[in-house]
């Protein structure tokens, strides 16, 4: 089958590799019919998430239709078009059970942190995703679901992660009537932040980047407030000033590891890989939030160290919360969010590229290319 073949930072190619099989009673072979390109993928991409080995294919969103099931497979049958969450989950462990599918410790046994993700280097449990024209879906009963009756594709691809991340992320944040809530990024997953931190009752949604191409659009569709950092002079004391030297409520960090705007976090975290990531967003959150506020962290930072200024955290009372969204958790509502129309994920798909050309839609994505908001690859059997 074709798919996508990590060979190391920056280089990535469409080769041949095995086809997957059935290796336990409860997996299933899924022929993927949509797969995207996360920002996520792009830190494993630049070389910033350890143990991301050669020959890995990444890819944690997926739809695609049933091809075999494992004989333990009792929800699940062949030919079933489904929208596989991200999070690798078995349904039963401790941590399952309180709904916290993105710390499965069956999946990632090894790992004290996150559950198993497709795609997502060894850290995360070394599973291969679905870049590619087929993928083996370990516990079939538990994540994948079938795609409702009248549901375009592209809306359920994005309800793999997107949507239930940028959910999540405004769902921790603990909003009320009201707030002041700033996102940090307006990638995907922070335009779906601040576009769902009205649903929680927010009176006033700012989002910070520096990509002015992303900053209109998040105006558009969000719809919010949006900056650009690099036209602010001190971007704490924006925040502070335009929120009457208060601060916001809450801060969504949709950022995470390759942050820019400090030199040091910069030097530190993306270019000498001496930290977490870059925590130049964290940063910003911490010290922008009022005090006794809320920090929602969804960005993704490496499983090392990461200077962040944990003082001003203790002195200011601040609450900070952060995870891997629980997508099986949130999908009931989010599925239904999306066909009474109050959320549009699809209209964040800018690029649809074939799956052949996986290394130029990195290339794309990555260098922020021709306005790109979201890449969505199509294997060729989507295309026919």
């Amino acid at each position: 089958m074709l798919a996508m073949n990590f060979r190391g930072p920056l280089r990535v190619r469409i080769d041949q590799k095995p086809m997957p099989e059935v290796l336990h009673p409860q997996d299933a072979v899924v022929r993927v019919t949509r797969s995207c390109i996360c920002g996520s993928d792009l830190h494993l991409y630049n070389g910033s998430v350890p143990d991301t080995r050669v020959g890995m294919t990444f890819g944690h969103e997926v739809t695609g239709v049933v091809e075999e099931v494992g004989p333990a497979v009792e929800k699940l049958k062949v030919g079933d078009h489904v929208l596989v969450p991200f999070n690798i989950a078995c349904g039963k462990c401790v941590f399952c059970q309180q709904e916290l599918y993105g710390n499965c410790h069956e999946s990632n046994p090894q790992a004290t942190a996150v559950g198993g993700i497709f795609g997502y280097s060894h850290t995360a449990g070394g599973y291969d995703g679905g870049q590619a024209e087929y993928v083996r879906v370990p516990y079939a009963d538990v994540g994948p679901t079938v795609i409702p009756e009248g549901m375009d594709p592209d809306d359920a691809v994005m309800l793999t992660d997107v949507v239930p991340t940028g959910y999540q992320a405004a769902e921790m944040g603990g909003i009320q009537p009201g707030d002041t809530v700033v996102v940090f990024g307006a990638g995907p997953v922070g335009i779906m932040a601040a576009r769902c931190a009205w649903l929680f009752g927010a009176g006033r949604v700012i989002i910070i980047d520096h990509v002015e191409y992303r900053l209109e659009f998040a105006r558009t569709y969000a719809p919010c407030e949006a900056y650009n950092f690099r036209s602010l002079d001190d971007v704490v004391l924006f925040l502070k000033r335009t929120t009457d030297w208060m601060g916001a409520d809450v801060c969504i960090d949709a950022v995470g590891a390759e942050a820019a705007g400090r030199v040091m976090q910069t030097l530190l975290g993306r270019k000498l890989l001496m930290q977490g990531g870059s925590a130049t967003a964290l940063h910003w959150a911490i010290n922008s939030v009022k005090k006794g506020g809320i920090v929602s962290i969804v960005g993704v930072y490496g499983p090392i160290g990461t200077l962040v200024p944990i003082g001003n955290v203790v002195n200011k009372g601040l609450t900070i919360r952060g995870n891997q969204a629980s997508v099986k958790r949130l999908l009931p509502r989010l599925i239904e969010h999306v066909q009474n129309g109050i959320l549009d994920p699809k209209a964040l798909i800018t690029h649809r590229i074939p799956l052949e050309e996986v290394s130029d839609a990195y290339r794309i994505f990555s260098a922020k290319l021709d306005n790109c908001i979201k890449p969505v690859l199509l294997p060729p059997s989507a295309r026919s």
